[in-house]
């Protein structure tokens, strides 16, 4: 059936108009209300980006002050974004009102600065409703209300479970949010992970994980949980003081541990589940890269490793790593971030390892519309094509302002990249507005032919 004529004269005398509007709107544009993003996998599906730096840098859209001290990456929700920073003497959660470039509130968290070396935030709010769950470096999880930043609720990880962290610098876990619960890592071996009712804080499991292995030591690690359905069973994966390690999502109880990636400093890359595998990555002295595969057993599930690469051949610092189309991207080498494409299945390079980007020391990265995000240590932004065929490096650049360690992960939503350098917020014009129009021309054509 066709549309009345009067109706489609409309649309059509409106599509100069509608393109206009949406014309810095990112297709397929959603929120990022957590760490790595609505998935946890460090992924965006936008559309309509600039996707060649050399031909045009980022544009500086604007920046503010008054994010604190601190290593946190941000959370964007609507016209919200939310981080977390060191303030005076305490350590605050932070909205930030996008439409006017302010901050909205700065609720302090903590009674004091707390001091665990590199003084600064660590945890990315998850957003969830009108609710706002933070972990600070002292080991407290506090749920507040995104509208003013009000406690709702807060709990202790030290007073309610002795918990502990693998060594000195701060509990540096972002939550999960999973139906009714959220999830932590406290880090003793009774409790090394909780599900607490999110509305409430009560608890509604605790997992005990025994210490295993001799590799690493005990306690959380400076990573954040992923969920995993490995071996048709729901669980829960972290990596901590010990290594890699998998809890039953209905009741907590410890499925599986792999010690071998394990190092005594700082076990921090989030793992990637895919499947029935799950790899996980971890720098300094010892560490190294592995595959694992999750297969049922009479007692539950086992992790069976499929491969093992050592430090020396494929490690991750704390940069992070993305899988795309069956390939893994990241930043290999100690304090290095070495652009690098591995087969997930096979362990092979596919390119790099040995070729410096940009810029110096670990890079963290994220991934849109085909492409690889790059931020250095100090400072330096590039782009890479996500392909295993060759390295494509298509641009980079410098930041308006650069401080120190430029640890804070890169955020890409809704055609702006937030960098978070310390106390400053960073915000970039990445939508390319020309392939915009023309996706936005072509959804529209598509539209009014199915309609007619």
């Amino acid at each position: 059936m066709h549309r009345p004529l009067v109706t489609l004269t409309l649309i059509l005398s409106g599509l100069a108009n509608s393109v206009a509007i949406h014309a810095l709107e990112p297709s397929h544009s959603s929120d990022w209300p957590q760490w790595r993003g609505p998935n946890r996998d460090n992924k965006n599906l936008e559309q309509g980006l600039l996707d060649n730096w050399n031909m045009r840098s980022p544009a500086l859209a604007w920046k503010i002050e008054g994010m604190g001290d601190g290593y946190a990456s941000v959370s964007v929700v609507g016209s919200r974004l939310y981080t977390t920073g060191n303030i005076h003497h305490s350590q605050n959660a932070i909205a930030v009102d996008l439409a006017e470039k302010k901050v909205l509130w700065s609720m302090p968290l903590t009674d004091g600065n707390p001091k665990h070396g590199y003084e600064g935030s660590r945890c990315t709010p998850t957003v969830d409703g009108d609710r706002l769950y933070v972990v600070s470096s002292n080991g407290q999880i506090s749920c507040l209300k995104t509208t003013d930043g009000r406690f709702v609720w807060k709990k202790d990880f030290i007073h309610e479970w002795d918990g502990k962290m693998m060594s000195k610098w701060g509990f540096s876990e972002s939550p999960i949010i999973d139906g009714d619960w959220v999830l932590c890592t406290p880090g003793n071996t009774g409790a090394m992970i909780v599900a607490l009712n999110k509305f409430t804080g009560d608890l509604v499991w605790k997992s005990a994980v025994p210490d295993a292995g001799e590799l690493g030591v005990p306690g959380a690690g400076y990573s954040s949980i992923t969920v995993s359905d490995g071996a048709a069973v729901k669980q829960y994966v972290q990596l901590i003081g010990r290594g890699l390690i998998g809890v039953r999502a209905s009741d907590g109880k410890h499925l599986w541990s792999y010690n071998r990636i394990a190092n005594s400093t700082a076990n921090i890359p989030t793992a990637i589940a895919e499947g029935d595998y799950v790899f996980g990555s971890t720098g300094y002295g010892g560490g190294g890269s592995a595959l694992l595969k999750l297969v049922r057993t009479d007692q539950g599930v086992d992790a069976v490793e499929q491969y093992y690469k050592p430090g020396k051949d494929l490690q991750n610092h704390h940069g992070g790593m993305i899988l795309w189309q069956n390939h893994l991207y990241f930043g290999h080498g100690h304090n290095n971030g070495f652009p690098i494409c591995v087969d997930l299945l096979t362990g092979e390079t596919q390119w790099g390892g040995k070729t410096r980007g940009p810029g110096t020391g670990s890079a963290c990265i994220t991934f849109a519309d085909g492409h690889l995000v790059f931020r250095y240590q100090s400072g330096e932004v590039a782009l890479i094509e996500a392909t295993p065929s060759e390295y494509r490096l298509k641009g980079s650049f410098k930041p308006d302002v650069q401080i120190r360690e430029s640890w804070a992960h890169p955020v890409i939503c809704k055609g702006k990249l937030y960098l978070r350098e310390q106390n400053t917020l960073m915000c970039y014009d990445v939508a390319n507005k020309w392939i915009l129009c023309h996706l936005r021309k072509q959804q529209f054509e598509e539209s009014v032919s199915a309609e007619q």
